[in-house]
């Protein structure tokens, strides 16, 4: 079996080319990569339902725009949390994935996390790869693979997320940012 180098921290940015409709123009942040396989988060996919309509305890330190993302295709019916928490130690129900973002535990009471949260986010589903796939994926040139910063998990306007996060690169990647919706209207 090769070697997996993780990704885990890293944005995976789709291609224009990139077909699956789940993921047009996603932007999807890497929980975890190994060679078990992929688990991620789509940063910049908000639905009309507000936090606190599922998760009323969450709702008010849920950060603008205050709705839960839709995470990815799998397991729509379960939330994860994403909460940016600056500094060294993190409180009891959150652990560090990369960086100063890390899982919330869903479970805990949410004042032990309120004073210590610098962001949070709520996702619906997450997006998965089994052995080798996103590997795959890569050398089909589906993804852009770029680094992170905190604020992406956070971003209030995640529907330009996309855009933003290739306009900030420091290679050709930034001219895919003018790529345009439909290229068959140019």
């Amino acid at each position: 079996m090769t070697e997996v180098s993780s990704l885990t921290g890293r944005l995976l940015v789709a291609t224009p080319a990139l077909a699956d409709p789940n993921f047009d123009r996603a932007v999807v942040l890497l929980l975890d990569h190994d060679e078990e396989g992929s688990l991620g988060v789509v940063l910049n996919r908000p639905t009309p339902v507000g936090v606190a309509d599922i998760l009323e305890s969450w709702g008010e330190l849920a950060g603008e725009p205050g709705v839960v993302f839709q995470g990815g295709p799998v397991s729509l019916d379960s939330a994860l949390g994403l909460a940016v928490i600056p500094g060294d130690d993190g409180p009891l129900g959150w652990r560090r994935v990369y960086g100063a973002i890390g899982l919330v535990d869903l479970e805990t009471p949410p004042e032990l996390l309120s004073r210590a949260l610098g962001s949070l986010r709520i996702f619906a589903g997450y997006a998965g790869w089994g052995p080798g796939q996103l590997e795959e994926e890569l050398r089909e040139g589906a993804w852009y693979v770029v680094e992170s910063e905190p604020g992406d998990v956070s971003s209030p306007r995640p529907e330009s997320l996309w855009r933003a996060v290739l306009r900030r690169q420091r290679s050709e990647l930034a001219m895919v940012a003018t790529y345009p919706d439909d290229p068959s209207l140019n």
